[in-house]
Protein backbone atom coordinates (compact mmCIF):
# COMPACT_ATOMS: atom_id res chain seq x y z
CA UNK A 1 0.00 0.00 0.00
CA UNK A 2 1.14 3.51 -0.77
CA UNK A 3 2.04 5.68 2.24
CA UNK A 4 -0.05 8.73 3.06
CA UNK A 5 2.84 11.03 2.19
CA UNK A 6 3.45 9.37 -1.19
CA UNK A 7 -0.26 9.46 -2.02
CA UNK A 8 -0.40 13.23 -1.36
CA UNK A 9 2.75 13.80 -3.43
CA UNK A 10 1.23 11.96 -6.37
CA UNK A 11 -2.05 13.87 -5.99
CA UNK A 12 -0.39 17.28 -6.09
CA UNK A 13 2.03 16.20 -8.81
CA UNK A 14 -0.85 15.03 -11.00
CA UNK A 15 -2.66 18.34 -10.47
CA UNK A 16 0.47 20.22 -11.56
CA UNK A 17 1.24 18.04 -14.59
CA UNK A 18 -2.43 18.06 -15.62
CA UNK A 19 -2.66 21.82 -15.49
CA UNK A 20 -5.10 22.01 -12.58
CA UNK A 21 -2.38 23.96 -10.75
CA UNK A 22 -0.91 26.57 -13.10
CA UNK A 23 2.75 27.73 -13.29
CA UNK A 24 3.26 30.51 -10.75
CA UNK A 25 0.11 29.62 -8.82
CA UNK A 26 0.38 29.63 -5.03
CA UNK A 27 -0.34 26.32 -3.34
CA UNK A 28 -2.75 26.10 -0.40
CA UNK A 29 -1.20 26.68 3.00
CA UNK A 30 0.24 23.79 4.98
CA UNK A 31 -2.65 24.00 7.42
CA UNK A 32 -5.30 23.89 4.68
CA UNK A 33 -3.58 20.94 3.03
CA UNK A 34 -3.39 19.05 6.31
CA UNK A 35 -7.15 19.52 6.69
CA UNK A 36 -7.84 18.53 3.08
CA UNK A 37 -5.78 15.33 3.27
CA UNK A 38 -6.60 14.61 6.93
CA UNK A 39 -2.96 14.37 8.00
CA UNK A 40 -0.45 16.12 10.24
CA UNK A 41 1.25 19.43 9.48
CA UNK A 42 4.61 17.63 9.41
CA UNK A 43 3.38 15.33 6.65
CA UNK A 44 2.49 18.30 4.43
CA UNK A 45 5.81 19.99 5.22
CA UNK A 46 7.62 16.82 4.10
CA UNK A 47 5.42 16.63 0.99
CA UNK A 48 6.23 20.21 -0.02
CA UNK A 49 9.92 19.68 0.63
CA UNK A 50 10.00 16.60 -1.60
CA UNK A 51 8.05 18.34 -4.37
CA UNK A 52 10.58 21.15 -4.15
CA UNK A 53 13.48 18.74 -4.59
CA UNK A 54 11.71 17.40 -7.72
CA UNK A 55 11.62 20.97 -9.12
CA UNK A 56 7.83 20.96 -9.24
CA UNK A 57 7.35 23.76 -6.70
CA UNK A 58 9.50 26.43 -5.08
CA UNK A 59 9.21 28.44 -1.86
CA UNK A 60 9.18 32.18 -1.27
CA UNK A 61 10.08 33.28 2.26
CA UNK A 62 6.96 34.39 4.17
CA UNK A 63 4.83 33.89 1.02
CA UNK A 64 4.43 30.12 0.69
CA UNK A 65 4.97 27.58 -2.07
CA UNK A 66 4.39 28.13 -5.81
CA UNK A 67 4.28 25.99 -8.97
CA UNK A 68 7.45 26.33 -11.06
CA UNK A 69 7.50 27.90 -14.55
CA UNK A 70 6.32 25.95 -17.62
CA UNK A 71 9.76 25.75 -19.23
CA UNK A 72 11.02 23.88 -16.16
CA UNK A 73 8.07 21.52 -16.18
CA UNK A 74 8.40 20.65 -19.90
CA UNK A 75 11.27 18.13 -19.51
CA UNK A 76 9.28 16.41 -16.77
CA UNK A 77 6.25 16.10 -19.04
CA UNK A 78 8.38 14.56 -21.80
CA UNK A 79 8.99 11.43 -19.77
CA UNK A 80 9.41 7.88 -20.99
CA UNK A 81 6.06 6.32 -21.83
CA UNK A 82 4.86 2.96 -20.56
CA UNK A 83 2.73 1.70 -23.44
CA UNK A 84 -0.23 -0.46 -22.43
CA UNK A 85 -2.25 1.01 -25.32
CA UNK A 86 -0.67 -0.11 -28.61
CA UNK A 87 -2.03 -3.06 -30.53
CA UNK A 88 0.60 -2.92 -33.31
CA UNK A 89 3.80 -4.98 -33.03
CA UNK A 90 6.95 -3.38 -31.71
CA UNK A 91 9.22 -2.67 -34.72
CA UNK A 92 12.18 -4.07 -32.81
CA UNK A 93 10.47 -7.49 -32.65
CA UNK A 94 10.36 -7.87 -36.44
CA UNK A 95 13.34 -8.39 -38.73
CA UNK A 96 12.96 -5.69 -41.34
CA UNK A 97 15.89 -7.12 -43.31
CA UNK A 98 13.87 -10.33 -43.83
CA UNK A 99 11.00 -8.30 -45.24
CA UNK A 100 13.29 -6.35 -47.52
CA UNK A 101 14.63 -9.62 -48.84
CA UNK A 102 11.11 -10.93 -49.42
CA UNK A 103 10.06 -7.64 -51.02
CA UNK A 104 12.98 -7.71 -53.46
CA UNK A 105 12.25 -11.31 -54.39
CA UNK A 106 8.55 -10.51 -54.82
CA UNK A 107 9.48 -7.75 -57.25
CA UNK A 108 11.33 -10.30 -59.35
CA UNK A 109 8.84 -13.19 -59.13
CA UNK A 110 5.66 -11.18 -59.57
CA UNK A 111 6.94 -8.54 -61.99
CA UNK A 112 4.38 -9.43 -64.67
CA UNK A 113 1.47 -9.38 -62.21
CA UNK A 114 2.34 -5.85 -61.08
CA UNK A 115 1.26 -4.54 -64.49
CA UNK A 116 -2.10 -6.34 -64.48
CA UNK A 117 -5.22 -6.61 -62.31
CA UNK A 118 -5.00 -10.10 -60.78
CA UNK A 119 -7.87 -12.13 -59.37
CA UNK A 120 -9.75 -10.05 -56.78
CA UNK A 121 -9.99 -13.19 -54.66
CA UNK A 122 -6.19 -13.26 -54.29
CA UNK A 123 -3.16 -14.80 -55.98
CA UNK A 124 -3.80 -18.50 -56.50
CA UNK A 125 -0.29 -19.45 -55.34
CA UNK A 126 -0.79 -17.52 -52.09
CA UNK A 127 -4.22 -19.02 -51.51
CA UNK A 128 -2.66 -22.47 -51.84
CA UNK A 129 -0.18 -21.57 -49.09
CA UNK A 130 -2.99 -20.22 -46.89
CA UNK A 131 -4.86 -23.50 -47.32
CA UNK A 132 -1.83 -25.24 -45.74
CA UNK A 133 -1.61 -22.67 -42.94
CA UNK A 134 -5.31 -22.99 -42.10
CA UNK A 135 -5.02 -26.77 -42.00
CA UNK A 136 -2.64 -26.40 -39.06
CA UNK A 137 -5.60 -24.88 -37.17
CA UNK A 138 -7.93 -27.69 -38.28
CA UNK A 139 -9.63 -25.38 -40.79
CA UNK A 140 -9.94 -27.42 -43.98
CA UNK A 141 -10.84 -25.33 -47.01
CA UNK A 142 -10.15 -25.42 -50.71
CA UNK A 143 -8.28 -22.68 -52.55
CA UNK A 144 -11.64 -21.68 -54.10
CA UNK A 145 -12.97 -20.93 -50.59
CA UNK A 146 -10.03 -18.67 -49.67
CA UNK A 147 -10.23 -14.90 -50.07
CA UNK A 148 -7.33 -12.51 -49.52
CA UNK A 149 -8.25 -9.04 -48.23
CA UNK A 150 -6.53 -5.70 -47.81
CA UNK A 151 -6.51 -6.23 -44.05
CA UNK A 152 -9.17 -7.75 -41.79
CA UNK A 153 -10.89 -4.36 -41.64
CA UNK A 154 -11.78 -4.58 -45.33
CA UNK A 155 -13.22 -8.04 -44.82
CA UNK A 156 -15.38 -6.86 -41.91
CA UNK A 157 -16.58 -3.84 -43.89
CA UNK A 158 -17.58 -5.95 -46.90
CA UNK A 159 -19.26 -8.66 -44.82
CA UNK A 160 -21.21 -6.07 -42.84
CA UNK A 161 -22.74 -4.46 -45.90
CA UNK A 162 -23.37 -7.35 -48.28
CA UNK A 163 -26.47 -9.58 -48.35
CA UNK A 164 -26.20 -13.14 -47.07
CA UNK A 165 -27.79 -16.32 -48.46
CA UNK A 166 -30.04 -16.68 -45.39
CA UNK A 167 -31.89 -13.49 -46.37
CA UNK A 168 -31.58 -12.05 -42.86
CA UNK A 169 -30.52 -8.47 -42.12
CA UNK A 170 -29.52 -7.95 -38.47
CA UNK A 171 -26.04 -8.42 -37.02
CA UNK A 172 -25.23 -9.68 -33.53
CA UNK A 173 -22.00 -8.68 -31.80
CA UNK A 174 -20.41 -9.41 -28.46
CA UNK A 175 -20.19 -6.57 -25.95
CA UNK A 176 -17.53 -5.38 -25.66
CA UNK A 177 -15.85 -6.18 -28.97
CA UNK A 178 -13.24 -4.97 -31.48
CA UNK A 179 -13.82 -1.27 -32.15
CA UNK A 180 -13.03 -1.64 -35.87
CA UNK A 181 -16.02 -3.95 -36.33
CA UNK A 182 -18.31 -1.45 -34.64
CA UNK A 183 -16.92 1.30 -36.87
CA UNK A 184 -17.66 -0.78 -39.98
CA UNK A 185 -21.21 -1.41 -38.81
CA UNK A 186 -21.80 2.29 -38.17
CA UNK A 187 -20.45 3.20 -41.61
CA UNK A 188 -22.74 0.63 -43.24
CA UNK A 189 -25.74 1.82 -41.16
CA UNK A 190 -26.54 -1.75 -40.19
CA UNK A 191 -29.02 -2.83 -37.53
CA UNK A 192 -26.83 -4.17 -34.76
CA UNK A 193 -27.74 -6.04 -31.59
CA UNK A 194 -25.35 -6.52 -28.68
CA UNK A 195 -25.01 -9.48 -26.34
CA UNK A 196 -22.87 -9.29 -23.22
CA UNK A 197 -19.66 -11.28 -23.02
CA UNK A 198 -17.93 -11.48 -19.65
CA UNK A 199 -14.85 -13.37 -18.43
CA UNK A 200 -17.28 -16.22 -17.69
CA UNK A 201 -18.50 -16.35 -21.27
CA UNK A 202 -21.87 -15.60 -22.83
CA UNK A 203 -25.55 -16.05 -21.90
CA UNK A 204 -26.43 -19.06 -24.02
CA UNK A 205 -30.18 -18.76 -23.51
CA UNK A 206 -30.06 -15.14 -24.72
CA UNK A 207 -27.87 -16.11 -27.68
CA UNK A 208 -30.30 -18.80 -28.79
CA UNK A 209 -33.23 -16.39 -28.47
CA UNK A 210 -31.43 -13.93 -30.73
CA UNK A 211 -30.63 -16.65 -33.27
CA UNK A 212 -34.20 -17.87 -33.25
CA UNK A 213 -36.19 -14.63 -33.25
CA UNK A 214 -34.15 -11.61 -34.36
CA UNK A 215 -33.37 -12.24 -38.05
CA UNK A 216 -29.62 -12.50 -37.38
CA UNK A 217 -27.58 -12.42 -40.60
CA UNK A 218 -24.37 -13.21 -38.78
CA UNK A 219 -22.88 -13.26 -35.32
CA UNK A 220 -19.45 -11.60 -35.04
CA UNK A 221 -17.28 -13.24 -32.40
CA UNK A 222 -13.65 -13.28 -31.28
CA UNK A 223 -13.52 -16.73 -29.67
CA UNK A 224 -9.76 -16.77 -29.09
CA UNK A 225 -7.97 -14.12 -26.97
CA UNK A 226 -10.86 -11.68 -27.13
CA UNK A 227 -10.27 -7.97 -27.68
CA UNK A 228 -10.44 -6.34 -25.10
CA UNK A 229 -11.06 -9.12 -22.54
CA UNK A 230 -8.26 -11.48 -23.54
CA UNK A 231 -10.43 -14.52 -22.73
CA UNK A 232 -11.22 -17.53 -24.93
CA UNK A 233 -14.21 -19.80 -25.39
CA UNK A 234 -13.83 -23.42 -24.35
CA UNK A 235 -13.89 -26.22 -26.90
CA UNK A 236 -17.40 -27.15 -25.77
CA UNK A 237 -18.59 -23.57 -26.26
CA UNK A 238 -17.14 -23.39 -29.78
CA UNK A 239 -18.84 -26.63 -30.71
CA UNK A 240 -22.12 -25.33 -29.31
CA UNK A 241 -21.80 -22.15 -31.38
CA UNK A 242 -21.26 -24.14 -34.56
CA UNK A 243 -24.31 -26.30 -33.84
CA UNK A 244 -26.56 -23.31 -33.05
CA UNK A 245 -25.46 -21.57 -36.25
CA UNK A 246 -26.51 -24.55 -38.38
CA UNK A 247 -29.74 -25.10 -36.47
CA UNK A 248 -30.97 -21.51 -36.90
CA UNK A 249 -29.31 -20.72 -40.25
CA UNK A 250 -27.16 -17.95 -38.76
CA UNK A 251 -23.67 -17.33 -40.12
CA UNK A 252 -20.74 -16.81 -37.77
CA UNK A 253 -17.89 -14.43 -38.58
CA UNK A 254 -15.06 -15.95 -36.56
CA UNK A 255 -12.28 -13.38 -36.10
CA UNK A 256 -9.28 -15.55 -35.24
CA UNK A 257 -6.76 -12.70 -35.39
CA UNK A 258 -4.38 -14.24 -32.82
CA UNK A 259 -4.39 -17.86 -33.94
CA UNK A 260 -0.59 -17.73 -34.25
CA UNK A 261 -0.26 -17.07 -30.50
CA UNK A 262 -2.20 -20.13 -29.31
CA UNK A 263 -0.25 -22.29 -26.86
CA UNK A 264 -2.86 -25.05 -26.57
CA UNK A 265 -2.57 -27.39 -29.55
CA UNK A 266 -6.12 -28.67 -28.94
CA UNK A 267 -7.76 -25.22 -29.09
CA UNK A 268 -9.46 -25.52 -32.47
CA UNK A 269 -11.53 -22.73 -34.06
CA UNK A 270 -15.34 -22.81 -34.35
CA UNK A 271 -14.93 -23.59 -38.06
CA UNK A 272 -13.34 -26.93 -37.13
CA UNK A 273 -16.57 -28.16 -35.47
CA UNK A 274 -18.61 -29.08 -38.54
CA UNK A 275 -19.13 -25.38 -39.08
CA UNK A 276 -17.94 -25.16 -42.68
CA UNK A 277 -21.45 -24.40 -43.98
CA UNK A 278 -22.07 -21.44 -41.65
CA UNK A 279 -18.69 -20.14 -40.42
CA UNK A 280 -16.58 -17.47 -42.10
CA UNK A 281 -13.10 -17.99 -40.68
CA UNK A 282 -11.11 -14.74 -40.73
CA UNK A 283 -7.40 -14.53 -40.07
CA UNK A 284 -5.26 -11.39 -39.84
CA UNK A 285 -1.51 -11.30 -40.43
CA UNK A 286 -0.91 -7.92 -38.76
CA UNK A 287 0.21 -9.20 -35.37
CA UNK A 288 2.97 -11.41 -36.80
CA UNK A 289 3.91 -9.43 -39.90
CA UNK A 290 4.06 -5.71 -40.63
CA UNK A 291 0.56 -4.19 -40.23
CA UNK A 292 1.38 -1.87 -43.15
CA UNK A 293 1.27 -4.80 -45.57
CA UNK A 294 -2.52 -4.82 -45.00
CA UNK A 295 -3.24 -8.51 -45.43
CA UNK A 296 -5.86 -10.89 -44.09
CA UNK A 297 -7.45 -14.07 -45.38
CA UNK A 298 -10.76 -15.85 -44.90
CA UNK A 299 -12.16 -19.31 -45.52
CA UNK A 300 -15.82 -18.89 -46.51
CA UNK A 301 -18.70 -21.32 -47.12
CA UNK A 302 -19.44 -22.21 -50.74
CA UNK A 303 -22.79 -20.42 -50.50
CA UNK A 304 -21.01 -17.10 -49.96
CA UNK A 305 -18.34 -17.27 -52.69
CA UNK A 306 -20.23 -15.60 -55.60
CA UNK A 307 -21.57 -12.74 -53.46
CA UNK A 308 -18.27 -12.06 -51.73
CA UNK A 309 -16.35 -12.22 -55.00
CA UNK A 310 -18.62 -9.54 -56.46
CA UNK A 311 -18.32 -7.21 -53.46
CA UNK A 312 -14.56 -7.70 -53.15
CA UNK A 313 -14.07 -6.87 -56.82
CA UNK A 314 -16.14 -3.70 -56.60
CA UNK A 315 -14.26 -2.60 -53.46
CA UNK A 316 -10.67 -2.64 -54.74
CA UNK A 317 -10.41 -4.79 -57.91
CA UNK A 318 -7.62 -6.72 -56.18
CA UNK A 319 -5.39 -6.72 -53.12
CA UNK A 320 -1.83 -5.43 -53.56
CA UNK A 321 0.20 -7.96 -55.57
CA UNK A 322 3.43 -6.95 -53.87
CA UNK A 323 1.99 -7.46 -50.41
CA UNK A 324 0.61 -10.84 -51.39
CA UNK A 325 3.94 -11.79 -52.94
CA UNK A 326 5.84 -10.85 -49.80
CA UNK A 327 3.51 -12.96 -47.65
CA UNK A 328 3.77 -15.94 -50.01
CA UNK A 329 7.57 -15.87 -50.02
CA UNK A 330 7.64 -15.31 -46.25
CA UNK A 331 5.48 -18.39 -45.76
CA UNK A 332 7.22 -20.65 -48.30
CA UNK A 333 10.69 -19.81 -46.92
CA UNK A 334 9.71 -20.85 -43.38
CA UNK A 335 10.25 -17.31 -42.08
CA UNK A 336 6.58 -16.97 -41.15
CA UNK A 337 6.51 -20.13 -39.03
CA UNK A 338 9.80 -19.20 -37.37
CA UNK A 339 8.72 -15.65 -36.55
CA UNK A 340 5.27 -16.75 -35.34
CA UNK A 341 6.95 -19.19 -32.96
CA UNK A 342 9.16 -16.42 -31.58
CA UNK A 343 6.23 -14.04 -31.13
CA UNK A 344 4.16 -16.72 -29.42
CA UNK A 345 6.92 -17.37 -26.87
CA UNK A 346 7.52 -13.65 -26.29
CA UNK A 347 3.90 -12.63 -25.88
CA UNK A 348 2.98 -15.66 -23.80
CA UNK A 349 5.78 -14.79 -21.39
CA UNK A 350 4.64 -11.18 -21.23
CA UNK A 351 0.96 -11.93 -20.63
CA UNK A 352 1.91 -14.38 -17.91
CA UNK A 353 4.14 -11.73 -16.33
CA UNK A 354 1.35 -9.16 -16.54
CA UNK A 355 -1.00 -11.55 -14.77
CA UNK A 356 1.48 -12.22 -11.98
CA UNK A 357 2.28 -8.54 -11.44
CA UNK A 358 -1.37 -7.48 -11.59
CA UNK A 359 -2.47 -10.08 -9.06
CA UNK A 360 0.32 -8.96 -6.76
CA UNK A 361 -0.21 -5.21 -6.99
CA UNK A 362 -3.80 -4.50 -8.04
CA UNK A 363 -6.93 -4.75 -5.88
CA UNK A 364 -8.72 -8.04 -6.36
CA UNK A 365 -11.88 -6.21 -7.39
CA UNK A 366 -10.15 -4.59 -10.37
CA UNK A 367 -8.89 -7.84 -11.92
CA UNK A 368 -11.74 -8.17 -14.41
CA UNK A 369 -10.12 -10.39 -17.04
CA UNK A 370 -6.41 -10.62 -16.30
CA UNK A 371 -5.10 -13.84 -17.87
CA UNK A 372 -2.01 -15.90 -17.14
CA UNK A 373 -1.39 -17.34 -20.58
CA UNK A 374 -1.91 -16.50 -24.21
CA UNK A 375 -2.95 -13.45 -26.17
CA UNK A 376 -2.18 -9.76 -25.97
CA UNK A 377 -4.87 -8.16 -23.83
CA UNK A 378 -6.27 -8.00 -20.33
CA UNK A 379 -8.93 -5.75 -18.84
CA UNK A 380 -9.14 -4.11 -15.44
CA UNK A 381 -12.21 -2.34 -14.09
CA UNK A 382 -12.31 1.02 -12.42
CA UNK A 383 -14.17 2.34 -9.40
CA UNK A 384 -16.90 4.87 -10.08
CA UNK A 385 -17.73 6.63 -13.33
CA UNK A 386 -14.56 8.68 -13.87
CA UNK A 387 -12.80 6.59 -16.51
CA UNK A 388 -11.70 9.69 -18.43
CA UNK A 389 -10.14 11.22 -15.34
CA UNK A 390 -8.27 7.99 -14.56
CA UNK A 391 -6.91 7.76 -18.12
CA UNK A 392 -5.74 11.39 -17.90
CA UNK A 393 -4.01 10.86 -14.55
CA UNK A 394 -2.23 7.79 -15.85
CA UNK A 395 -1.19 9.67 -18.99
CA UNK A 396 0.27 12.44 -16.85
CA UNK A 397 2.34 9.85 -15.03
CA UNK A 398 3.62 8.32 -18.28
CA UNK A 399 1.28 5.33 -18.52
CA UNK A 400 -0.81 4.96 -21.69
CA UNK A 401 -3.95 2.82 -21.51
CA UNK A 402 -7.09 2.43 -23.63
CA UNK A 403 -10.57 2.86 -22.13
CA UNK A 404 -13.11 0.39 -23.46
CA UNK A 405 -15.79 3.00 -24.32
CA UNK A 406 -15.27 2.65 -28.08
CA UNK A 407 -15.66 -1.11 -27.81
CA UNK A 408 -19.33 -0.89 -26.84
CA UNK A 409 -22.36 -0.02 -28.92
CA UNK A 410 -23.71 3.41 -28.00
CA UNK A 411 -26.99 1.78 -26.97
CA UNK A 412 -25.36 -0.89 -24.80
CA UNK A 413 -24.57 -0.40 -21.08
CA UNK A 414 -20.85 0.27 -20.75
CA UNK A 415 -18.46 -1.00 -18.11
CA UNK A 416 -15.62 1.13 -16.79
CA UNK A 417 -12.83 -1.01 -18.20
CA UNK A 418 -9.27 -0.26 -19.18
CA UNK A 419 -7.66 -2.50 -21.80
CA UNK A 420 -4.02 -3.37 -21.15
CA UNK A 421 -1.84 -4.55 -24.03
CA UNK A 422 1.51 -6.33 -23.56
CA UNK A 423 2.62 -5.97 -27.17
CA UNK A 424 5.05 -3.11 -26.44
CA UNK A 425 5.83 -3.55 -22.74
CA UNK A 426 8.69 -5.44 -21.16
CA UNK A 427 8.80 -6.78 -17.59
CA UNK A 428 10.32 -3.63 -16.13
CA UNK A 429 7.70 -1.42 -17.77
CA UNK A 430 4.91 -3.71 -16.58
CA UNK A 431 6.10 -3.61 -12.98
CA UNK A 432 6.35 0.18 -12.97
CA UNK A 433 3.15 0.70 -14.96
CA UNK A 434 0.99 -1.58 -12.82
CA UNK A 435 2.43 0.00 -9.67
CA UNK A 436 1.34 3.43 -10.94
CA UNK A 437 -2.11 2.10 -11.86
CA UNK A 438 -2.41 0.58 -8.39
CA UNK A 439 -1.55 3.93 -6.81
CA UNK A 440 -4.14 5.74 -8.89
CA UNK A 441 -6.77 3.12 -8.09
CA UNK A 442 -6.01 3.58 -4.40
CA UNK A 443 -6.20 7.31 -4.82
CA UNK A 444 -9.65 6.93 -6.42
CA UNK A 445 -10.96 5.48 -3.18
CA UNK A 446 -12.67 7.93 -0.78
CA UNK A 447 -10.97 9.64 2.10
CA UNK A 448 -12.85 10.23 5.32
CA UNK A 449 -13.75 13.71 4.09
CA UNK A 450 -15.00 12.64 0.66
CA UNK A 451 -18.55 13.79 0.03
CA UNK A 452 -19.54 10.84 -2.17
CA UNK A 453 -19.47 7.12 -1.34
CA UNK A 454 -17.29 4.75 -3.37
CA UNK A 455 -18.33 1.40 -4.69
CA UNK A 456 -16.60 -1.12 -6.92
CA UNK A 457 -18.74 -2.00 -9.90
Amino acid sequence: MTSKKESIIQSIRSDIMGGLLKPGQRLPSIRKQSEKYDCSLNTIINVYQELETKNLIYSRPKSGYFVVAQEVLLPLIQMKRIDFASAAPDPSSISQSDFRQCMNKAMDLFEDSIFTYPDSQGLLSLRQEIVKLFQQQQVFASEQQIFVFSGAQQALHLLSGMPFPNGKTNILVEQPTYWGMLAALRAQKQTVIGIERTPDGIDWAALERHFQSNMIKFFYTIPRFHNPLGTSYTQEEKQRLAELAKTYDVYIVEDDYLADLETNSKADPIRAYHGASHVIYLRSFSKVMLPGLRLAAAAVPDSLIPLLHLHKQTADLSTSVLSQGVLEIYMKSGMYAHHAKQMKALYNHRIKTLGEISKRLLPRESLYSVQSSGGLFASIRLPGPNTEEMVKRLEIRGVDVVPSDQQFLSSFPKMNLLRLSIIRTDEQDMEEGIRIIAEELERAQPTSSSPKPFAWI
